[in-house]
């Protein structure tokens, strides 16, 4: 039997490394082998590449160079930033706002701080994920040292008022970190203009290679560090740094800003394409459909279904649904719950997210075998 055609519509999770990004790559594993700090020709060759990829990498979001830190990706960022930031500035207030649709390597790490002393708080979000700012604005005291926003949303693609609610911070005297992670590289992310002073984010979602991210950190912010053994990357990533995936990721960041305005256009085109095609679906429902989302993500829930059943009917489609699976339990997405789903209807949500090679032709297979899917589950449900 022929296996249909496999389609990867799963970019939020990752990209593939693009083929320019690779050939810029590869002379740094067998020939500018050099560890950037050795203090010879062969380091500094090394050393002027990495340097090279910090200014493409700022220039993507309008930053210093001095301002950008190299680490093994957003994860390790979002643990530097936020441990960093709170051991600095101890004795400047331990409250913290955040929201609880933030990703799991934030509301980890504020975890963590919480166990430490701090005291957290989270702002409400309407039914699209949307912050409540007035709700944000009352939980600003005099001891809140920092919030912490994400720019676009992983699950749904919502992308927050970000300039007001660092407009909101400020005024209070408090820093705004947000994870930028997947805004980069889709939409236009000016660091200034936003008012963000600290950032996460990697360079794996803009088809770099994975074990490359980055740590914004502005020039009038000081971290602590809490990792030793060198002071490789402004002192507070020590390590020998990963100069081929640094390469990939600058290259890739120069590439994204170029094709930003020519990217992103296609992909609203294919995305609101599918959309119109799952509306015309019964029980179907876009999720934020009318808010300010990410140009290639679309978050849909299917109404009446059992959400694990359906999935595995997907076949060879990839997409990500709005659960988590540990030690075979499924729960429902805590980005979710958070905007008042019911477990199961979050359950029977998933997400589609596009990316620079995905094509029309295979969205309309996507569709008909979610069309599939819906009706073999919908009339084996009426047997």
């Amino acid at each position: 039997m022929i296996q249909p055609a496999k389609i990867y519509l799963d970019y939020n999770a990752t990209t593939p490394v693009r083929k320019e990004v690779l050939e810029k790559m590869l002379p740094y594993f067998t020939q500018n082998f050099a560890n950037p700090h050795s203090d010879h020709a062969f380091g500094w060759d090394a050393s002027e590449a990495l340097e090279r990829a910090r200014k493409q990498v700022a220039n993507l979001i309008n930053s210093k160079t001095s301002e950008i830190t190299f680490t093994s990706g957003a994860t390790e960022a979002a643990n530097l930033a936020l441990l960093g930031f709170a051991k600095e500035n101890r004795n400047k207030g331990k409250h913290i706002i955040s929201c609880k649709t933030e990703h799991k390597a934030i509301l980890e790490t504020l975890n963590a701080l919480e166990n430490d002393g701090y005291e957290i708080s989270y702002v409400e979000v309407n039914c699209d994920g949307i912050v409540d700012l007035k709700h944000f604005q009352s939980l600003l005291r005099p001891d809140t040292s920092m919030a912490v926003m994400m720019l676009a949303n992983n699950e749904t693609g919502v992308i927050q008022d970000i300039t007001k609610i660092s407009e909101l911070a400020h005024q209070n005297g408090s820093v705004l970190m947000s994870d930028i992670t997947q805004a980069v590289g889709k939409i236009d992310v000016d660091l200034k203009a936003l008012g963000i002073d600290l950032a996460i984010f990697s360079s794996h979602k803009i088809y770099g290679p994975k074990g490359a991210g980055s740590l914004y950190s502005s020039s009038r912010i000081d971290l602590t560090r809490y990792m030793y053994g060198g002071n490789q990357e402004n002192g507070i990533r020590p390590g020998t740094v990963n100069v081929p995936a640094i390469v990939g990721f600058g290259s890739a960041a120069e590439l994204s800003k170029k094709e930003l305005q020519e990217t992103s256009e296609e992909l609203l085109l294919l995305r609101n394409n599918f959309e119109e095609q799952l509306q015309g679906l019964e029980n179907i429902q876009i999720n934020a459909r009318d808010q300010d989302r990410l140009p290639n993500t679309i978050s849909f829930s299917v109404h009446n279904v059992e959400g694990d059943a359906f999935y595995r009917r997907m076949n060879r489609i990839a997409i990500s649904r709005g659960s988590a699976c540990t030690s075979n339990i499924i729960e429902a997405s805590h980005v979710l719950t958070a905007m008042g789903f019911e477990k199961s209807l979050a359950l029977a949500t998933y997400r589609v997210s596009l990316g620079k090679t995905t094509t029309q032709q295979e969205l309309n297979l996507a569709f008909e075998n979610i069309q599939t899917a819906i009706n073999s589950m919908r009339k084996t449900s009426l047997v």
